[in-house]
């Protein structure tokens, strides 16, 4: 059986987007073909459980941070022979894929690297820019997650590999996050089993726009005072956001739940009335979203969402049939949505639906791990 090497820095247990969307797509693919090669996570012992339970081998380096360096060049080379792999995927293509023309000369017939947010900012920037052209020019195919990605990309890397690229962003778990994920039990835990809420899962960062969530709440109250905004997460903008809630005078109506368990992230969506969260690009375009996988997951759930049009993220949004996109960082569009979606049960209904049923249709893991098979195979 062909096998593939994965080479990564984003694996669990360590947590993050990008570590989820590289193990859901691991450990869909055909048992045997597998093998990780990853750094090391400062929880040792939860690293171990972890990779014990894992249906593949997870070798971890001695490195908390994999880089492109000789030594672990040399690893991952050894890696592939000795494991029989004929292919490498770059859980992350920047920096690891410039490591790519090493494993080709090791027997690596084909490789792969996955972009993500923070590659479309490499091509902005023009000495990583260089970088990402020659992580384009040593794989045979990059994948991106959208339009947005995609066009900063392709400008970098050049005609050839960008005529090379293919979609694939990450998917969602339908069977998880489904309309009876146990939300009604949480709203019911947290006394806001009457209220309007309007809830935000993501990381507390000010890119993802809690901030902009919390300013728009006088607004949103004015027309709904019985509202809440549910805030899910942990992060370092959480005292600031805190103390924004104070000075705008809301604090009564926000709740932040600091970061959950994954477990429980599926009731704390179903929780909500609406999802939102209004993300705007910053730092010149450094910091930017890269689709949002949280917008596709609320509807899994069957909210309707409210995101930002920041970087990707609109590609998680059907314009007016699965939720709406504002300008990232306007609290008077954000209001303006949140409030029509809170007064019209019908046209929530209306929406989640529709988001339920374009997830099942084209972002279950099993149909994008099927596009990530085909390509490590050539395809």
């Amino acid at each position: 059986m062909p096998r593939t090497l994965i080479v990564t820095n984003d694996f669990p247990p360590r947590p993050g987007g990008i570590q989820a969307f590289v193990h859901n797509m691991a450990v869909r693919q055909p048992a045997g073909s597998i093998v990780v090669y990853a750094s090391s996570w400062r929880d040792r012992s939860e690293m171990a459980a972890f990779d014990a339970e894992q249906p593949f081998p997870v070798v971890r380096d001695r490195t908390s941070m994999l880089l492109p360096t000789p030594r672990v060049t040399l690893r991952a080379a050894e890696l592939l022979r000795a494991e029989g792999c004929d292919s490498v995927w770059f859980g992350a293509a920047a920096p690891l894929g410039l490591m790519a023309p090493a494993l080709r000369r090791a027997g690596a017939h084909r490789l792969l690297g996955m972009t993500h947010g923070h590659e479309a900012a490499w091509a902005q920037l023009p000495a990583s820019r260089q970088l990402l052209r020659r992580i384009g020019e040593g794989t045979d195919t990059l994948t991106y997650l959208g339009e947005y990605t995609r066009s900063r990309i392709a400008r970098a890397v050049g005609p050839g590999p960008a005529a090379r690229m293919v979609q694939l962003p990450p998917g969602v778990d339908e069977r998880t996050f489904h309309p009876d994920s146990g939300g009604a039990e949480l709203r019911a835990r947290l006394g806001l089993a009457d209220r309007p809420v309007v809830v935000c899962v993501s990381r507390l960062v000010p890119r993802k726009g809690q901030d902009t969530l919390i300013a728009a709440m006088p607004r949103i109250l004015a027309a709904q005072p019985d509202a809440v905004l549910l805030i899910v997460g942990g992060g370092p903008y959480l005292a600031d956001l805190r103390r924004l809630a104070e000075a705008t005078g809301v604090a009564g109506s926000v709740r932040f739940t600091g970061a959950v368990p994954w477990r429980e992230l599926p009731a704390h969506y179903g929780a909500g009335d609406v999802f939102a969260m209004p993300c705007r690009t910053r730092r010149g375009g450094l910091d930017v979203e890269g689709l949002g996988i949280v917008y596709l997951e609320a509807s899994a759930t069957g909210l309707p969402v409210v995101a930002g049009d920041s970087g990707g993220a609109p590609d998680a949004v059907l314009e007016g049939e699965t939720g709406y996109v504002v300008p990232g960082g306007s609290p008077g569009a954000a209001a303006e949505r949140i409030v029509r979606l809170l007064g019209d049960a019908e046209l929530r209904r209306k929406l989640g639906e529709a988001g339920r049923r374009w997830v099942e249709d084209a972002w279950r893991w099993d149909l994008l791990a099927g596009r990530l098979g085909a390509l490590l195979a050539g395809g």
